[in-house]
């Protein structure tokens, strides 16, 4: 599973671009997922079997923000996905070779609204922003491509929708939430952060088939996702820009959204990680990397599980993330 939400690796000095500024900035997500987890259980025979199957997700993103003042900014996010799913080709309950389906598009555009607490100027070594923005459907929830599969000992080739975890959308109109703090400690180089983000997908499902054989499973369900972050970072004068974190990330998707109903297909569950960082920063320009590490991974039963006794469906997690980041001030 994955989310697609992501605050600045290095959040402390991102609110305080002063006023008429703007800020240009791109970022990669990069994660494998293939360990698969019924609950909190990993399903290790997968992977003894060769059954597993294995996500190859590539995000980039195009960000550009305006501040036209010292307590607003406005940002936009485009994201693009290129990703890739492996899963088995099975013959008589025995794995005889794999099927590879891909997706390509630009993902669900936003636009988020930010204004800070406090005015910046009084209070340098500590903050709160508070965001609300929309997310658009501008990404494709209804990619294609070829899949196989053996029936009486031969090949069939048939061409339907991919898996919702590679979709590039979900087809719905979103409402994002967003809140990220920071503190500096004792008007030094250390600082506590925060940051959280949920989206807010008030409609069902998106008429998407799946073709899975559970019949409240058949169509995609359009759903919440949350992100947080917590934690503390370092820098000092003769480290020349660079800078270091090291904190703890929540990331998943609800059993249930909080507005609306939640039916269809979904992955519910979360990773919790451990999430070093590094950046660096000279004039304008900063750098970032983060690589949150996977401590603890659970998936959930969904509404579709629920309606039938016993079952449990289950999801591919990556063992880390990387996150790389580059923004420009103006």
């Amino acid at each position: 599973m994955a989310a697609r939400l992501d605050a600045p690796v290095l959040g402390v000095q991102e609110t305080y671009t002063g006023p008429n500024r703007w800020q240009v900035s791109t970022g990669y997500r990069y994660q494998r997922s293939h360990r698969h987890f019924v609950g909190d259980v990993e399903q290790v025979q997968r992977a003894q079997q060769g059954s597993e199957v294995v996500n190859n997700i590539h995000l980039a993103e195009l960000g550009i923000r305006y501040n036209p003042n010292d307590w607003w900014s406005f940002s936009l996010g485009i994201p693009y996905l290129m990703a890739e799913r492996s899963s088995p080709i099975r013959a008589g309950g025995v794995v005889v070779d794999r099927n590879v389906v891909s997706a390509r598009s630009v993902g669900d555009i936003t636009l988020t609204a930010r204004r800070l607490l406090w005015e910046p100027k009084a209070h340098p070594d500590g903050n709160v922003s508070l965001g609300l923005g929309i997310k658009l459907p501008t990404g494709k929830d209804n990619v294609i491509d070829s899949q196989q599969r053996i029936v009486n000992g031969q090949r069939v080739t048939t061409i339907q929708t991919v898996d919702q975890s590679i979709q590039p959308g979900d087809g719905g109109f979103g409402a994002i939430v967003d809140v990220q703090a920071f503190e500096r400690i004792a008007h030094s180089g250390a600082a506590l952060y925060f940051s959280g983000t949920y989206l807010i997908n008030p409609q069902n499902k998106n008429g998407v088939l799946t073709f899975r054989g559970d019949p409240n499973e058949a169509v995609m369900s359009i759903a919440d996702q949350y992100l947080a972050r917590t934690g503390a970072t370092y820098t000092a004068a003769s480290w020349k820009g660079f800078g270091a974190g090291l904190g703890g990330r929540i990331e998943g998707v609800p059993v249930r959204d909080l507005i609306g109903r939640s039916d269809g297909f979904r992955r519910p569950g979360y990773a919790v990680s451990v999430e070093p960082s590094l950046s660096w920063s000279r004039g304008p320009h900063t750098f970032s990397l983060a690589v949150p590490v996977a401590v603890y991974r659970n998936r959930q039963r969904s509404v579709a599980d629920l309606l039938t006794p016993g079952q449990h469906g289950d999801a591919a997690f990556a063992d880390y993330v990387i996150l790389l980041g580059y923004w420009q001030k103006f």
